[in-house]
């Protein structure tokens, strides 16, 4: 099958790409940094020069496609032109979805956040249908939220999107603003990583790399037009999942348990001292709210519909330090 794919420079894209191609699909894959496609050297991937608000570049890769992945996002904590989440997230998506549409593409998969979703703080985990009652943390889960109701939008205008959430993703591949969780990993691995934010009580979901690529590759041929799909893991609070590194690793570093009056000090700090000499904050004050809730989650829409699975968290683990071990001898 001939696939358009946005985003596959990045971590989750990058990983789909290359899983497509090696399945025997020929990608036209839109890319706006060329020197960020050696992962896409392969010979059932075409590589087309363009971005998302260049509606000429999106119509040019698309032609002939039968099917879309949409991946590409603004994914940073903080941009100095605030314009630029809607820009990309909203708009960029919209220019995707009406290329997708005049091409007369077969299935379009929409790839969002599990920010969209409300917490957890009630005890159960949030699901598809869960109302959303908080409000947005970020420009980062606001746009995307409006992404969503594009895709709805679309499909109710004949354009069959399929939306894929996946959690807090973690495992190989190209380190880049979506993997903080495997930056993590490589951090606590390599002694540099002793902050659990909090009391470590609060849940969060982990989802291995690998089973966010099965649940798109899913979502392309089983999914519902106009629904969304959960690509979660297993929900752990923080001291598990740390537990959990320090079990599969072998190395029990010393943890300090920054609570939140401390952490967002912290961040206030840091957020001021970058933004005065340039440079992007690591976290933003906004952001740092999302940490006193809870974001257990459900997948088990995506496991009856789709036929998706879960690999264990300290399994994901495991392989996760086996690719930095081996990545960074190679080095």
């Amino acid at each position: 099958m001939k696939i358009f794919i946005t985003g596959a420079t990045g971590f989750i894209g990058g990983r789909l790409a290359q899983q497509l191609a090696e399945d025997g699909h020929q990608l036209h894959a839109l890319i706006r940094s060329p020197h960020k496609t050696a992962h896409l050297q392969h010979a059932n991937i075409r590589l087309f020069k363009g971005d998302l608000s260049d509606k000429k570049s999106i119509e040019a890769a698309i032609a002939g496609c039968r099917a879309a992945f949409h991946l590409a996002a603004y994914a940073k904590t903080w941009s100095r032109d605030p314009n630029l989440f809607h820009q990309i997230n909203v708009d960029g998506t919209v220019n995707v979805f009406e290329a997708a549409h005049q091409a007369s593409v077969q299935r379009v998969v929409f790839t969002s956040t599990g920010g969209t979703l409300n917490p957890s703080d009630d005890g159960q985990p949030s699901d598809e249908n869960t109302p959303r009652t908080e409000p947005f943390f970020n420009d980062y889960e606001r746009t995307k939220a409006a992404a969503e109701e594009k895709a709805r939008e679309f499909t109710d205008k004949g354009l069959p999107v399929v939306t894929v959430n996946p959690t807090r993703v973690y495992g190989p591949g190209l380190v880049a603003e979506s993997a903080a969780m495997t930056k993590i990993i490589r951090l606590y691995n390599r002694g540099r990583w002793r902050i659990i934010p909090g009391d470590g009580s609060r849940q969060g979901n982990y989802v291995y790399i690998d089973n966010v690529v099965q649940a798109h590759i899913l979502a392309l041929h089983s999914g519902t037009p106009g629904q969304r799909y959960i690509a979660g893991g297993e929900n752990a609070t923080y001291d598990d999942f740390f537990d959990k590194l320090k079990k599969v690793s072998g190395k029990h570093y010393a943890m300090l348990h920054m609570h939140y009056p401390l952490l967002r000090i912290a961040t206030y700090i840091q957020y001021g001292a970058l933004r005065l000499v340039g440079k992007p904050p690591l976290i933003t004050p906004e952001w740092i709210k999302k940490y006193l809730h809870h974001w257990a989650v459900s997948s088990r829409k995506a496991q009856q519909e789709l036929g998706y699975t879960i690999i264990p968290l300290e399994t994901g683990i495991a392989k996760t330090l086996e690719w930095i071990e081996h990545s960074d001898n190679v080095k």
